[in-house]
């Protein structure tokens, strides 16, 4: 089993950033107002802190979240040492996706690997589900949006599940 004990202080510290990563990657693909943003930032944190609470992704990911989590407790921002040049946020931050997942692929078991791989999705599909894209005053718009969808599947590409495969995948 792959340990924090595998990883530098700095790899770690990038490891528990990806999720939220991921979240702000859908975000970005399709930027609606502010509420949207802070809903979709919401909804990936959330994921990262109920897998602390609930260890549904295995010891690994568990690992990964109690730390996350004990950052935010402590008011420390998840995402420091990061900090991507505004203009090109979200390539900055596909290519630390794809640093963290060869990261991942060198230095964890495969089953490591796929539990954070799941991590990943669902943090990225709950950050899309978050808020209605388009629409007026809350009437209409659609709840994935096309854009949305295209970085899920690049996402997806990223951490190994090839393109047209099922969600869980």
């Amino acid at each position: 089993m792959t340990s924090r004990a595998d990883f530098t202080d700095e790899e770690w510290a990038r490891l528990g950033r990806a999720p939220l990563l991921a979240g702000l990657a859908v975000t970005l693909s399709d930027p609606g107002g502010p509420i949207e943003a802070v809903k979709e930032s919401r909804a990936a944190l959330k994921t990262v802190l109920e897998a602390e609470r609930e260890r549904s992704f295995g010891a690994f990911v568990q690992s990964v979240a109690d730390d996350v989590a004990a950052k935010a407790q402590r008011r420390e921002n998840p995402l420091a040492g990061f900090a991507p040049d505004r203009r090109r946020a979200q390539e900055e931050i596909l290519n630390e996706l794809r640093s963290v997942y060869a990261l991942l692929v060198e230095k964890a078991a495969p089953e490591d690997v796929d539990d954070f791989r799941e991590w990943i999705r669902t943090a990225s599909q709950r950050a899309a589900l978050a808020a209605k894209e388009g629409g007026f005053l809350g009437i209409g718009g659609e709840r994935v949006s096309e854009r949305e969808q295209q970085m899920l599947e690049t996402l997806g590409e990223i951490f190994g599940v090839p393109r047209g495969s099922p969600p869980g995948s």
